[in-house]
């Protein structure tokens, strides 16, 4: 049996914007707990949760942290979040392997980006919120101005838990809600009888029974309220909020005793949604956290370690596993032994025997086990996370020669540890891509390349990856004769082309509009293809054998090359149809290679002639802004060739912009966007569909791509 019941343990994650105090928070809360012997400090690079060189360096959490402890009997998981909104993936993570989400606010700045954005995820993720109101001890802090912020932000259920007493340097302590003092206290911030009774009318309105003995009575008791707080925090409609000084240890000791008393146990949780397959059938499940259940877990983070090797975190929502218990992976189908479980405490870890549903532990080497797998022994599958869409690229090649297949190898281990970190290489362009959320991203990559694999690289603005495409039909021959002694060359091909709608997506579809006899009386369906990649079909209508049977392959290959490596300005083609009509053969000089030469001219040809034009990646850009730069942002917007769709207001005096822009227009927005709004606006953007390119600015490039290509064959 495990040391702790299900009822025991609690799992929590700190988030909020950078600044705010969160790591300096769960330092205080480790050395008041015991779980360390001295107290670290952010500012002296000695805290037990930043002990990475990057965040001493920058004084700052870059990667999720799990912290383990005991307090008051209870089986503490304390998770440490990044607050900067580049780091955002780490944070998500750690959101889904808790119940309880503690948002960190900055007293005198107030609700920032990064709070609002995973505040509002917590809620979508339907985690128990609690608000941490910290620094209470600094200057400038407009302290019910910030609570009525916060209310219209994030809703009337967040209510005071407790009043502080005094603020700013007079900051002295906190007052209880639900056990205040018979006595009055001097010097309170806020009204503690207007405070409490806000409180009690949050908590009653959860219960039906308590609702109506709190009318009747006008008073409830600390047991029937303690009885009914979790329910309260499951549902959302009681978010408490409290007050602290991490630096001057300053109401810590009462948060702590709250984390223990009212923040939900895996068991007071609501229970997890899932999908089981059964006979060929995917119905829809809850998970109750249950040690007796089916085994049933998810990976939250990987760790690449320089000694360990690769660390899988895991958080166990059903059922119990020992050190021997194989690890199934829903994803592959397969189970592997486990070298042991692992208690993990900051950048320590120490064997455990067994875990619960509702711990937080890690597995070590043990391969391919990714962020988002279920570990489930019953087809049950976990919803995968979701992360945003990495925009900011760049490409990236290894400073010295020789090292580069030690590079690909290296970004391989740094996407497994960040979902919000991907590496590409572009087929057009032949670029290795890396993508992040923005450029402080890409540099942490950079700098923990060279750290831990001492690989040091070179990085560029990587190109826009264009499309090409036509808009007309077209017709182009070609005839391709050599003779060099002994047996020569020859091949002839003669097509049209067409464009093709760019909504197909399937054979079924093509075939209903384009490869198809009533188009082409003559066409020989078995020599047909189509390509869903590119959108590319090919229709062979070749009449009495003028290019026979074994050569039509080397014809489609010859129009593909022409589809991989563009007519126009050497962008990839999409969208089009090649019906191959007519050609020529010789008996002795035709080949595989004569045709597939004669194809890719022929079909140059006429796609140049069927009116070629680029089309450009278009991205849904979503803007949130202070009201008061509104106009500045859309006056920008408009220089980048945007169409604004629409335009909402949120709480807490916010603008959302929701535009569609090329992304060539965007792909340095952050640091626009930080000068326009003086830091305090974000945004997100995915891809949305291809367009195509302005005129004049399609000149523009394929000048620029000709310019390219010539004098790369001056070099050869």
């Amino acid at each position: 049996m495990a040391k702790y019941r299900v009822e025991d343990i609690r799992n929590i994650a700190f988030v909020g914007h950078s600044a705010s105090g969160k790591t300096s928070l769960l330092d205080t809360i480790l050395f008041r707990a015991k779980a360390v012997e001295r107290r670290g400090s952010v500012d002296e690079g000695t805290s037990f949760c930043d002990y990475d060189d990057e965040e001493k360096k920058r004084r700052a959490t870059i990667d999720a942290k799990i912290l383990t402890l005991e307090y008051r009997g209870k089986k503490l998981h304390l998770l440490d979040t990044p607050g900067y909104p580049d780091f955002i993936g780490q944070s998500l993570c750690a959101l889904h392997a808790v119940e309880t989400a503690v948002v960190v606010i900055n007293a005198p700045a107030g609700i920032e980006v990064n709070t609002r954005r995973l505040y509002n995820e917590a809620k979508r993720l339907e985690l128990a919120r609690m608000i941490v109101i910290n620094k209470m001890d600094a200057d400038n802090i407009q302290l019910e101005p910030l609570i009525r912020q916060i209310q219209q932000t994030f809703g009337k259920s967040c209510v005071l838990f407790q009043v502080p007493v005094g603020v700013g340097a007079q900051f002295s302590g906190v007052v209880n809600l639900l056990h205040p003092p018979a006595n009055g206290l001097s010097g309170l911030a806020l009204d503690v009888a207007a405070a409490r009774s806000q409180l009690l009318d949050a908590i009653v309105e959860t219960d039906e029974a308590l609702m109506e003995k709190y009318l009747t009575e006008g008073d409830v008791t600390s047991d029937d309220l303690a009885r009914v707080l979790p329910q309260a925090l499951a549902s959302g409609a009681v978010v408490p909020i409290f007050f602290t000084s991490a630096k001057k240890d300053i109401g810590v000791a009462e948060f702590m005793d709250a984390l223990v008393d009212i923040a939900l146990s895996p068991a007071q949780a609501k229970p997890r949604p899932a999908t089981r397959s059964s006979n060929g059938k995917v119905e829809t499940i809850t998970l109750a956290a249950d040690e007796n259940g089916p085994l049933v877990g998810q990976v939250f983070k990987v760790l690449n370690d320089r000694f360990v090797g690769i660390l899988s975190f895991i958080r166990l929502f059903s059922g119990h596993m020992s050190s021997d218990t194989p690890i199934p992976n829903a994803r592959t189908g397969k189970s592997q032994r486990s070298p042991g479980l692992l208690q993990v405490h900051g950048k320590t870890t120490k064997p455990m025997s067994e875990a619960i549903a509702g711990d937080i532990f890690a597995v070590a080497k043990v391969e391919d086990l990714r962020i988002g797998d279920t570990l489930a022994s019953d087809a049950i599958q976990l919803p995968m996370p979701t992360f945003p869409t990495p925009m900011y690229g760049l490409a990236i090649e290894p400073k010295s020669r020789g090292d580069e297949q030690k590079i690909s190898q290296s970004l391989a281990k740094m996407a497994e540890e960040d979902p919000t970190f991907k590496v590409t290489r572009d087929p057009q362009t032949r670029e290795l891509v890396v993508t992040g959320v923005s450029q402080l991203h890409l540099d942490i990559i950079q700098a923990r390349l060279k750290r831990r694999f001492e690989l040091e690289v070179v990085t560029k603005e990587p190109k826009i990856p264009y499309r090409e495409t036509i808009t007309a039909q077209g017709e182009g021959q070609h005839r391709h004769k050599k003779q060099t002694g002994g047996r020569g060359q020859f091949g002839e091909v003669h097509l049209r082309v067409y464009p093709l709608p760019r909504e197909i997506s399937s054979e079924e579809e093509i075939r209903k509009i384009f490869i198809n006899k009533e188009r082409f009386p003559e066409i020989r369906e078995e020599f047909c293809v189509y390509n869903p990649e590119y959108n590319f079909a090919f229709v062979d209508c070749i009449v009495g054998g003028v290019i026979p049977n074994q050569f039509i392959p080397a014809v489609y290959k010859g129009c593909m090359e022409v589809m991989e490596k563009g007519a126009l300005a050497g962008y990839r083609m999409q969208d089009i149809g090649v019906e191959v009509y007519f050609g020529k053969d010789h008996p002795v000089d035709s080949s595989e290679a004569a045709f597939k030469t004669a194809a890719r001219v022929a079909f140059k040809n006429a796609v140049l002639s069927a009116k070629p034009v680029l089309l450009e990646p278009i991205v849904l850009l979503e803007v949130t802004v202070p009201s008061k730069f509104t106009g500045a942002v859309l006056s920008d917007l408009n220089t980048r060739r945007a169409r604004i769709e629409n335009q909402d207001t949120l709480p807490g005096d916010l603008q959302v912009i929701r535009a569609r822009v090329p992304l060539a227009e965007v792909t340095r927005y952050a640091a626009a966007l930080g000068s326009i709004t003086q830091g305090q606006g974000s945004y997100t953007m995915e891809f949305s569909h291809y367009d195509q390119v302005p005129a004049h600015i399609q000149q523009q490039i394929v000048a620029k791509a000709t310019k390219a290509a010539e004098e790369e064959e001056e070099e050869e």
